[in-house]
């Protein structure tokens, strides 16, 4: 399994109940270098998993509870929908204290100007919409190595920089795991074993106006 060097696998054997249980993890390097980086896959067909290894219902209960339809896909959403809306740039949640609570009537000579209601409402929201940085979803084909192979990838808003005057730009903070299907395969050839495990791939799920 050819994996990009920028990736860290972890491969851990968890064993319960006499039951040995593989558990692949993925996560960039470093771990808040996200979106995770397209994995460098091995081109040959051997490796890819047979149409009796794609049973949907054997995999979906592989997968269980983890089938999250908000952010996988068994089909190509662009089929499915028609289009993708998801990456609709939106203000989400109050507005945040450090802009609710600016100043707007002291000036850096010590003086203070009047500023009507409306003229700061206008003045707030405004610059709470230029600082904003929204977690932009997008819909990412991971491969036929991977079930669902379509996964919802978050990425921070980067058209433009966040800041008045500019030079900062948006980056992840926050970010939440989801579990998919992995088609795992150790050995050579005919001589190799492949089996589907579960992978941890994260998301990211919040962004922030950073230097």
């Amino acid at each position: 399994m050819g994996l990009s060097q920028t990736l860290l696998v972890y491969v851990l054997l968890c064993v319960h109940l006499g039951v040995s249980q593989h558990f692949l993890r993925l996560r960039p390097s470093p771990s808040d270098h996200l979106p995770v980086p397209d994995l460098k896959e091995d081109p040959d067909p051997e490796y890819d998993p047979r149409e009796q290894d794609l049973a949907e219902r054997t995999l979906r209960k592989k997968l269980g509870s983890n089938f999250d339809p908000n952010y996988m896909s068994i089909s190509s959403p662009m089929l499915v929908n028609g289009s993708t809306p998801d990456n609709q740039v939106k203000l989400q949640g109050p507005m945040p204290n450090e802009i609710k609570k600016l100043d707007l009537t002291e000036t850096p000579y010590g003086k203070r100007v009047k500023v009507g209601k409306k003229a700061r409402r206008k003045f707030l929201q405004w610059l709470w919409t230029y600082t904003h940085c929204p977690v932009v979803y997008t819909w990412k084909d991971l491969g036929v190595r991977f079930w669902p192979r379509y996964i919802k990838e978050g990425n921070c808003f980067s058209e433009r920089s966040c800041s008045f005057p500019e030079g900062m730009s948006c980056k992840p903070v926050k970010s939440i795991n989801k579990i998919f299907l992995r088609w795992y395969c150790q050995g050579f050839l005919r001589q190799k074993y492949c089996t589907w495990i579960q992978v941890q791939y994260p998301i990211i799920s919040e962004c922030k106006c950073s230097c």
